[in-house]
């Protein structure tokens, strides 16, 4: 119940943002445009339709496949491949973090059509650290819950029992004592061999809604820009970028929603929203094109936070929450061989998502 409650608060959230974030950013530019790109709408259009079904096919397979671990055995979380999978994807949302957004939100905070108060102090930077922080807050606070409210209904749970028991025993002969006594320990090993279960169950569900937040806030904004991009060479450059991201972006969340083992409706919620967010951010931006301007000192200052935010949650979470996690795992380090494996695998795809800033 909790867990639906803190995803549904999440998605409240995201809403908010799809809605009020085109219309704060919204007004005459105070700058001309940079690059003297070549602007051609109607071709552009083209493109962008072409853009949202390409992302929304790329992110909807990347956030299924590992949800089909049950007939794939090499997308299974328990088997060894799936490791390297998802140290890949990591790769690639941690080169996301490092070499696209923030960077990104640097240049924009700076820019020389915001004033200069924005450019006294590294506001991007700092944001980044302010939302790292703020994502391990929301890790701890809700583990800590989860395993508080288990740990009250699985103490009550014993003292219930020994009540039972208790109740049992004055009309029973001293051989039924023990026989209780016997069940009531092994009642309790059982108990602290479910509360680890628990324990790791509920790091992934904390983890799987984190990272959708983080992954989300940024397609927001890039769906947005590319939509409002009138140049058919900025927007192809883009969907090339994007889908190749949405795929790995979608696998590694994916792979954290399977390893959630949430309802079958949770699930389908989340894979739905992650496929959708940044094609309805394209179509914000198709809507909004003849009246935004990306060089308005609010459009950027808007810009500059939010990817400064997403890029210190997906940092946190690519670095916390799934490599660590993973990397520091008993079963990994008892085997060499998928130790190397997994640090190729995380190499390649943060050198893979990093070649991509060359032309994106």
């Amino acid at each position: 119940m909790v867990s639906h409650q803190v995803c549904c608060k999440n998605y409240a959230i995201i809403i908010c943002l799809l809605v009020l974030l085109p219309t704060t950013v919204l007004g005459n530019s105070t700058c001309e445009d940079e690059g003297g790109q070549k602007h051609n709408k109607h071709e552009a259009l083209k493109f962008k339709l072409i853009a949202i079904a390409t992302i929304l096919v790329a992110g909807g397979i990347g956030v299924s496949l590992p949800q089909l671990g049950k007939k794939v055995s090499a997308l299974n979380p328990e088997n060894d491949i799936f490791f390297m999978i998802k140290a890949f994807a990591a790769g690639v949302i941690l080169a996301t973090g490092f070499v696209h957004i923030l960077p990104e939100a640097f240049s924009t905070l700076t820019s020389p059509c915001i004033q200069n108060t924005w450019k006294k102090f590294p506001f991007a930077g700092f944001v980044a650290m302010m939302s790292s922080i703020g994502t391990l807050i929301v890790d701890t606070v809700a583990a800590g819950y989860y395993r508080r409210s288990h740990f009250e209904k699985d103490k009550q749970a014993i003292v219930d029992e020994e009540m039972v028991q208790d109740n049992e025993q004055e009309g029973h002969v001293h051989v039924h004592t023990h026989s209780s006594q016997g069940h009531a320990h092994g009642s309790a090993l059982l108990s602290q061999d479910e509360q680890r279960k628990l324990s790791d169950l509920t790091r992934h569900r904390i983890i799987s809604q984190v990272l959708e937040l983080g992954i989300i806030v940024h397609s927001i904004i890039i769906g947005v820009t590319l939509g409002a991009s009138e140049s058919p060479d900025t927007i192809k450059t883009l969907l090339a970028a994007l889908s190749f991201h949405q795929f790995f972006e979608g696998l590694g969340l994916g792979g954290c929603i399977s390893q959630a083992k949430f309802k079958s409706l949770h699930s389908t919620i989340m894979t739905v929203f992650f496929s959708l967010t940044t094609p309805m951010g394209i179509a914000i931006g198709i809507g909004i094109s003849n009246v935004y301007s990306e060089n308005t000192p609010t459009a950027l200052i808007v810009q500059g936070i939010f990817n400064s935010a997403s890029a210190g949650i997906l940092i946190y979470m690519a670095l916390v929450d799934l490599l660590a996690a993973d990397f520091m795992d008993q079963r990994m380090q008892s085997n060499a061989r998928l130790q190397v494996a997994a640090n190729i695998s995380l190499l390649l795809g943060a050198a893979s998502m990093s070649v991509l800033a060359i032309w994106a």
